[in-house]
Formats: C-alpha cells, sequence, structure tokens
C-alpha cells in the first residue's frame, strides 16, 4: 500500500509543469518548464512537464573495457534522424542522454524505437561498417525516482582505438531545420569523407582528422545547406553551417529482380560519396534518403527518393536484410555500383537499372544477429544449385579484408568452409561473406552473395 502511495505521488509530481500554470509548455521551443523537467506531448492532451526519460549507460574502450571520457551520444530514429541532443560522456565513461517521448497521461512513455550513436576521439565510431546499432524501446523505461530510465547490456557502447589517429577536429553549429529533419555533416578532404551526426539542437563534432584542407557541408532530406571551407591543423575548429534559400533535388530509377528466391521487395538507399568503402560496399547515408522513406522494404520496380540535397552519391539496392543482395556478377552489365551527383532543384535519374538477386543465405554464425564465439568459426550457408566455387571473406570492425578462401562447389549438400585466418582478437567484430561463382571461358562470372548485414560475430 505506501509503495502503490509513493508511486501515486511520484507520478503527479512528474505532471506539475512550470513557474506559469495558465500557459501550456512547447515541446518543440522546450519552454514553460522548470526543476530540469521537459515538455512533452501528452496522447490525446495538451503537451505538459514531466521528468525527463533518460537512457543511462558507459562508453568503454573494447580493448580493457576502461571508461572513455568526452565521447558524444546521441540517440537516432529508425531512419537515423537525431531525436535528442548530445550527451558527453564523463571521466569514467558513464553518460545520462534525455530521450524526448509522447506521454500517457500519467508520463509513462510511449513506445518508440530509437539506437544509439557515439563518437570519441581517437576511437572508431559507432556504429561503424560491420558493427550496427540495435534498436531500443523507449517504451520499456522503468520507473526511476521521479522519471523513467533505460539501462541495459544494449545502453553501453564499446568503442575501437584507432592506432595514430589524428587529432584535428571539427565543430559547431547547423541550422536546424523548422521540420527537425535529422542533419548530417560531412567533412572532406582529397575525395575523403568523416561524418558527424548532428543533435536535435544542431551541435556537431566530427572527430580524428588529419591535417589539411576541408569542405564541409550539411545533408538533411528536403533542406538544402550553404558549404563551407576550413583549414585543420592539430586541434578542434569552430564551424557553424547555415540553411539555403536553394530548393533540393530528387533520385529516380528502377530495380530489376531476377531469381530471387521468393522475395520481391527491396529498398534504395543513397550513401555519400566520400563515405563511401567499395570494399564493403557501404557508406553513411543522410537521416531518410531511402525508398520507401520509411517502413519495410517495398520497392519492386521502379523507385523516387525525393527531398536530395545537392552532393555526390552512391546510389544502392537490396542494402538491408530482405533476402535479395545486389546481382555481383561482373560479366553482365547494370551491376557496377552506380555514383550519381544531384544539384540543387534537379530531378537526376540513375544511369542504369539496378540488377538484384536472391541472396545466399547465412546459416552460421550470424544468422541473424551478432553472435558471441569461443573458438575459430566454421562457416555454413545455404548451397546456390548452379556454382563452382565459394569465395569467403572476412572482415574486421574497421572494414579491412583479414582473410580470404575459396572452396569447391557442392551439390545438394550444406557447404562450409572452417576459418584458418590470422588469430581473431578476442573483443573485435567481426563479419563474413560468401560470394557464388561459375567458371565462364576465361573468368569467372559472380552468381550471388550473402546480405550486407548477416554474418556478424565477435570473439569472447
Amino acid at each position: 500500500m505506501r509503495a502503490n502511495l509513493r508511486l501515486a505521488v511520484s507520478l503527479s509530481l512528474l505532471v506539475a509543469c512550470g513557474s506559469d500554470d495558465d500557459k501550456p509548455c512547447d515541446p518543440v521551443a522546450q519552454s514553460g518548464c522548470d526543476n530540469g523537467q521537459v515538455c512533452e506531448q501528452v496522447l490525446e492532451g495538451e503537451a505538459t512537464c514531466f521528468a525527463p526519460i533518460e537512457v543511462r549507460g558507459k562508453v568503454l574502450d573494447l580493448a580493457d573495457a576502461h571508461g572513455i571520457a568526452g565521447a558524444r551520444v546521441v540517440a537516432v530514429d529508425v531512419n537515423g534522424a537525431t531525436v535528442s541532443s548530445v550527451a558527453v560522456s564523463g571521466s569514467d565513461g558513464t553518460y545520462a542522454l534525455p530521450i524526448p517521448s509522447q506521454r500517457s497521461a500519467d508520463g509513462k512513455p510511449s513506445a518508440f524505437s530509437v539506437s544509439l550513436r557515439a563518437d570519441a576521439a581517437g576511437y572508431q565510431g559507432f556504429p561503424g561498417t560491420v558493427r550496427q546499432a540495435l534498436p531500443l524501446d523507449v517504451g520499456t523505461a522503468a520507473a526511476d525516482g521521479d522519471g523513467f530510465v533505460i539501462k541495459s547490456t544494449l545502453t553501453d557502447i564499446g568503442l575501437f582505438a584507432q592506432a595514430n589517429a589524428p587529432a584535428g577536429s571539427i565543430h559547431g553549429k547547423v541550422a536546424v531545420p523548422d521540420d527537425h529533419a535529422g542533419v548530417l555533416v560531412v567533412a572532406e578532404s582529397g575525395g575523403k569523407g568523416a561524418a558527424g551526426i548532428v543533435s536535435r539542437d544542431g551541435e556537431y563534432t566530427i572527430f580524428n582528422l588529419a591535417a589539411g584542407h576541408y569542405a564541409v557541408t550539411a545533408y538533411s532530406i528536403g533542406h538544402v545547406y550553404t558549404p563551407a571551407e576550413t583549414d585543420v591543423a592539430t586541434s578542434a575548429v569552430a564551424l557553424n553551417l547555415a540553411l539555403a534559400s536553394d530548393a533540393p533535388g530528387s533520385l529516380t530509377g528502377s530495380v530489376s529482380i531476377v531469381n530471387g528466391n521468393g522475395f520481391s521487395n527491396t529498398s534504395v538507399v543513397a550513401f555519400i560519396e566520400s563515405t563511401f568503402d567499395p570494399t564493403t560496399g557501404r557508406g553513411i547515408a543522410p537521416p531518410g534518403l531511402r525508398s520507401p522513406r520509411t517502413g519495410a522494404p517495398n520497392v519492386t520496380g521502379s523507385f523516387t527518393i525525393d527531398g536530395v540535397p545537392p552532393g555526390k552519391y552512391v546510389v544502392v539496392a537490396a542494402f538491408e536484410n530482405d533476402g535479395l543482395v545486389r546481382d555481383p556478377d561482373h560479366c553482365i552489365s547494370g551491376t557496377a555500383d552506380v555514383h550519381v551527383q544531384v544539384a540543387a532543384g534537379q530531378a537526376i535519374a540513375t544511369p542504369t537499372s539496378f540488377k538484384v538477386t536472391g541472396a545466399l543465405a547465412v546459416m552460421s554464425p550470424g544468422a541473424d544477429m551478432a553472435e558471441p564465439l569461443t573458438a575459430a568459426p566454421t562457416f555454413t550457408w545455404a548451397d546456390d544449385s548452379s556454382e563452382d566455387q565459394y569465395l569467403v571473406e572476412v572482415f574486421d570492425a574497421f572494414g579491412q579484408n583479414v582473410w580470404m578462401a575459396t572452396t569447391p562447389g557442392v551439390s545438394g549438400g550444406m557447404p562450409s568452409l572452417a576459418y584458418a585466418g590470422p588469430a581473431l582478437k578476442p573483443g573485435m567484430y567481426y563479419q563474413w561473406r560468401v560470394t557464388s561463382s561459375k567458371k565462364a571461358a576465361t573468368t569467372a562470372c559472380e552468381l550471388s552473395r550473402s546480405e550486407d548485414l548477416r554474418g556478424v560475430f565477435y570473439m569472447q
């Protein structure tokens, strides 16, 4: 009884507004609340002041699990758009990140999926080429004192140190669009780009930049920013970015799905060209630059991505786990990486139709999610009925190819290959991929491969 009374009193305190009770608070401007409270929209009611919902965790060095100070943590939605401000980790690596959320009348948060991003000086950002962030449901936040807290193994973020990481960085403020669309900032030098996510209040930092001259651009779907330039030496450089009056462009194209093995729906994303790694086939996409914009993959032929900011992109189909994969066969047309440049206000058509085919199903390890291992793996996958051989490749968390080997095709069995490369490092994440091929007159032509986001494992 006493516990229930205390909970009722606590929840009643959650809905107490700021000093001016005659006026509703403003959840966009975050005004009208006192005492550390935040203004949240109430389901079927007026916005009200509540104690914040916080994600609490620790940013760790994966080499020895010590806390990383000064790491920046931000929450993003399913489209990669930021939904929070930035939390900076303390001297022991701990952080507390407030997450805006719609509430019920008693202050309980509604179900809402977010994932975490983290960056720090001297470390590879998370998520990366191999490691993918798993979703957190804000609706599962537990009552804690006067507020709600999300804390689990998913809120502790491990980062890999980068050997001899450069000390330069760029930071500043980005004008936030009225619709609060997510913003990505990219600093480019020598054709290579480094990116930083922008918090909901417009702050950004891009770490680990080598000395040089950088072109810096912000990307936000439906908006255009004025690019800027700056020189970076061995310290932090401040640079603010403003919205421009130009209109964004659009991308159109088509997908040709052949031998989909029963799968017929895919998606298309646009990566910033300077962040694209042709070895892993991945890059960094501005939030929401995808067809369809939200929801499950539904592209079966033609597609359109509206609101594309000016810039150079690599457009990729079948990137998600949808049972399909970009056709890897270099012996036919329509399988090369598609590079396009979008200008302000222009509709750009991709030069070729994407060829997409059924993926080779991954059996083990990492069929559905990152799998912990205690010994070197034996890779197993579904057979491709018309292959002559398979190529198996293993990449580390930095996207480096650490081992590759071929094995003959099989007929009617389950293909497998034991790892026989350099010792796998404890705590390091890896991804393996398999590609089937058939011998032609003078070369081997690829038939299919495993999906981009499967086959991830790590050593305990």
